[in-house]
């Protein structure tokens, strides 16, 4: 059996036999749900797996019905999302929204804009740094966090350009910048997960203002947001960035094809090959090489981390594929032990068939499929 196959193959096992056999208010690719014992709300893991199932539902339309009953759960007949409180400023709400323009324009279900309206005029009223980037959530202050690159700003871009709203676009771009000139570190081309503002939080340097280490999610979704803002708007600066980001992640790429979790430390004891991370990479690559960002070699080196994953980090003997290596989650501040430090990374749960790995691998797998 070659990759393609392989891989196809494994997207379509997790779409049939996992996503689709989920209820919506219980579904089995939410680790911190069933670990934490959550009750069921509005999140960016869900809204990210959705994302991942629509982009294959061009040729298979049930996936639309699955993501609306899906969506329907959360967001009311007259567009409110209940479990979303807009006064938390959280970025991680604002994720979903692209599902909501998804489905508006496949079904015409106004719930959706309205929900969608929802979600922007929570960003309209964001709390924001001097420079004018958002803050990640209203917890943690005059906080930039690299995640926010995707969970917030292509709903804002898509947001603006289907409602005609060119501020929005020059907001998004103008925020990109603002990262890239607090965020970037010099000598690896990578960024720092987050930076402070006013360094008064225990992982801020009282110079920078930036946590510690680079890990690797943060960059994935970095490169992840880059290229969905590149689909979305054409920049060319935005391309000059995301191309500059996956030259800076292949050149921490394993002799294997895989990225780690802390992708510029490979001698460090008890590092190792982050899955999320390295399908985040895979779909960035590819999308970059199709959207005319990057040369095909560097689509290739996506397309190898995708196959690498596959053929080594997945087990298929059961029912349902298994994805091994996945960081549950790491985060900055809030809670003892979260100070960014290397030990930090390397101390959260490691955990199998989350969302956070399985959505991306459905993405990289559409890429895949669409080059």
């Amino acid at each position: 059996m070659n990759d393609m196959t392989r891989i196809t193959d494994t997207a379509r096992s997790y779409i049939d036999k996992l996503i689709l056999a989920s209820e919506p208010l219980r579904p089995r690719w939410n680790r911190e749900n069933f670990i934490f014992r959550k009750e069921p709300r509005w999140n960016y893991m869900d809204s990210c797996i959705i994302r991942a199932l629509l982009m294959f539902a061009d040729s298979r339309p049930e996936l639309v019905d699955y993501a609306v009953r899906f969506v329907s759960s959360y967001v009311t007949p007259e567009g409110d999302i209940p479990t979303v409180e807009v006064s938390d400023y959280n970025l991680d709400s604002i994720c979903g929204g692209r599902n909501l323009l998804d489905l508006y324009d496949r079904t015409g279900d106004g719930r959706y804009i309205k929900a969608a309206e929802l979600l922007r005029g929570q960003l309209a009223e964001q709390p924001r740094i001097s420079c004018g980037s958002f803050w990640h959530k209203a917890i943690y202050p005059r906080q930039i966090w690299l995640d926010g690159a995707y969970m917030a700003l292509p709903f804002l871009a898509a947001y603006g350009k289907a409602r005609g709203e060119s501020s929005c676009t020059e907001d998004v771009l103008a925020q990109l910048k603002n990262i890239r000139t607090l965020m970037r570190d010099n000598e690896t081309g990578l960024y720092y997960h987050g930076y402070c503002e006013s360094r008064d939080t225990i992982w801020a340097d009282s110079e920078t203002g930036l946590s510690p280490n680079i890990w690797l999610r943060a960059n994935g979704w970095l490169c992840a947001g880059l290229a969905d803002i590149l689909e979305i708007t054409g920049d060319n600066g935005c391309a000059d960035m995301l191309a500059e980001l996956l030259g800076a992640l292949r050149a921490c790429l394993t002799d294997g094809g895989m990225l780690l979790q802390l992708p510029v430390l490979p001698e460090l004891g008890g590092n190792y090959p982050e899955t999320s991370g390295t399908l985040l990479f895979a779909y960035s690559a590819m999308k970059a090489h199709r959207l005319g960002a990057v040369s095909a070699e560097v689509a290739e080196d996506g397309r190898r981390a995708l196959a690498a994953v596959t053929e080594r980090y997945i087990t298929c003997d059961g029912d349902v594929p298994v994805l091994r290596n996945i960081c549950l989650m790491a985060g900055l501040g809030g809670t003892e032990g979260r100070d960014g430090s290397a030990e930090y990374y390397l101390s959260e749960r490691v955990v199998e068939n989350d969302a956070k790995g399985i959505a991306p691998y459905l993405m990289a797998a559409a890429e895949m499929l669409r080059i």
